[in-house]
């Protein structure tokens, strides 16, 4: 069993743009107004090229998939919402949030996939939830500890307790719960995603503790992660809010370990934090501020892991 891979999946957009239907729980997108939508586009096409790019340059197997005209689909430039692979083979596909994100979701990268080699020998498919109102969008809902078959999960509206707990039991996780919060507008309202406050590599995590307010929750958080050996680099609000916890460890040439995120994560963190993670990974950081800015994500929901 392993924690990384050496493949990914993404998606090159062809239409990017604010989705207003995502953005009513998402806290951090946030208007581009000075620029057009073809700017938009444009910018955030070279934003994702340049990132290929530099994955590639370091070794990793990036399978790229075009995406289509119709259906419009603004936010597929972030497939690890929609899709997961794990390594026995068995695909799950989920149930999301946002109606015109449902879209995304296409049996043709599937067949992408096994053309490039990777056998998909079972579907799990949770999309029938959706005519419940129930969610959990994937890797974004979902922070994996793929070898210590522990799943964390912050609750949302987009990440649906009891559809966790049939996950954890489908794909033999323990599942660990918990409320993460941010300030918006001197409220505390409820993280959309717990990608974006925490990031799961093989021997460590990057977490926003202060996100999760009731103590018990946090206790429990930290006694798994403990329990599992995992050096634990804490980060700020204020660096979530830049990114930080939206990373993704990944493998590079000649087994190389790096640590995906975006340029604003990078200068968000502190020295003690970057020679924390340099003990395990090399950092390897791409500016994908239009993309980060309009669709409230980083480099990690860009990234869709590969597992055979």
């Amino acid at each position: 069993m392993h924690q990384i891979t050496n493949t990914t999946l993404m998606i090159r957009p062809v239409n990017f743009r604010m989705n207003k239907q995502t953005s009513v729980n998402n806290y951090y997108q946030k208007e581009l107004s000075d620029l057009s939508p073809d700017e938009i586009q444009k910018k955030a096409l070279a934003e994702f090229d340049a990132l290929v790019e530099k994955l590639k340059a370091v070794g990793v197997n990036v399978i790229v998939v075009e995406d289509t005209i119709e259906p419009d689909t603004p936010d597929s430039i972030f497939p690890n919402n929609w899709i997961s692979f794990h390594q026995n083979g068995t695909v799950a596909i989920f149930p999301m949030f946002a109606e015109n994100r449902r879209l995304e979701r296409r049996e043709d990268i599937l067949n992408i996939i096994e053309e490039k080699g990777f056998k998909i020998k079972n579907i799990i498919d949770y999309t029938s939830a959706e005519e419940e109102a129930i969610f959990l969008e994937g890797t974004g809902s979902l922070v994996l500890d793929r070898v210590n078959r522990k799943a964390y999960c912050a609750l949302s509206p987009r990440s649906d307790e009891d559809l966790f707990i049939e996950f954890c039991e489908d794909f033999e996780y323990t599942p660990v719960l918990f409320y993460a919060y941010q300030t918006v507008k001197e409220k505390r309202k409820l993280i959309y995603h717990t990608n974006v406050m925490m990031a799961i590599t093989e021997k460590s995590v990057i977490i926003c503790l202060d996100a999760i307010t009731d103590k018990k929750e946090r206790k429990n958080v930290i006694r798994h992660l403990k329990e599992e050996g995992k050096e634990i680099i804490t980060i700020s609000e204020d660096q979530v809010n830049h990114f930080s916890g939206n990373m993704l460890q990944i493998i590079g040439k000649k087994n190389k370990r790096y640590l995906v995120m975006s340029e604003t994560a990078f200068n968000s963190l502190s020295k003690d934090q970057i020679h924390k993670i340099k003990l395990e990974s090399e950092i390897l950081f791409s500016n994908v501020t239009t993309i980060e800015t309009i669709g409230g994500g980083s480099v990690r929901c860009m990234i869709g892991e590969v597992f055979n």
